[in-house]
């Protein structure tokens, strides 16, 4: 069985955000995550993502602007990290390797991060327009260098199938909000590995 440990402070795949410079910042970017996602955007104020971290309102905003703030950093944030560490475990020659090096990162950051994965989800059309468009920006890149990976392992898949296989593949991994509760993590890590490796074989 493989060990997919939690992600350690400065871990990409740790919780929001690694860019980050201000530890209090990025306090009040995981309360938010966990908000938005148990109560949904509109259901948590930014009072409320205060007092999760024991800031009253005009505190915050010398962090952040407004809930809209702290909503686009928060994913824009970890779509930077995904693709920043896709782009380096997809460089490896070997495309086998690189691909097992790319779920292992995938699943190890869905294992820490389901809130992110459900605020990510529901919410990302209340993100700014620019914002958002640089975050739709890093999720395209971050597909093609999965793409890439798959595209080397299996050479006469068509470009449209690869890339409709590596979404599929990405609805299986981000699941963790709902399919990861009964088991271990090792072993929930251990099945979507299995299961992703399996499905994303089988494409061509």
């Amino acid at each position: 069985m493989t060990s997919y440990p939690a992600a350690a402070p400065g871990d990409p795949a740790a919780g929001p955000p690694l860019a980050a410079v201000n530890p209090r910042r990025a306090e009040i970017l995981a309360a938010a995550a966990e908000l938005f996602a148990r109560r949904g955007y509109h259901g948590a104020s930014i009072g409320d993502v205060g007092r999760a971290v024991g800031l009253t309102g005009p505190a915050l905003y010398r962090h952040f602007s407004g809930k809209e703030a702290v909503l686009a950093e928060m994913l824009v944030d970890i779509s930077e990290r995904l693709h920043a560490e896709g782009v380096r475990r997809a460089a490896d020659p070997d495309p086998g390797r690189a691909l097992d090096a790319l779920l292992r990162w995938h699943i190890a950051f869905s294992l820490d991060n389901p809130a992110l994965i459900t605020v990510h989800e529901r919410e990302l059309d209340n993100v700014p327009e620019p914002q958002r468009r640089e975050v739709r920006r890093l999720q395209r890149a971050y597909v093609e260098e999965w793409v890439a990976v798959l595209r080397r392992l299996r050479p006469g898949l068509p470009d449209e199938r690869t890339r409709a296989a590596v979404h599929a593949c990405f609805g299986l991994l981000n699941s963790t909000p709902r399919s990861a509760a009964r088991l271990g993590r090792d072993a929930m890590g251990d099945l979507l590995h299995t299961m992703a490796r399996a499905a994303l074989e089988s494409a061509g």
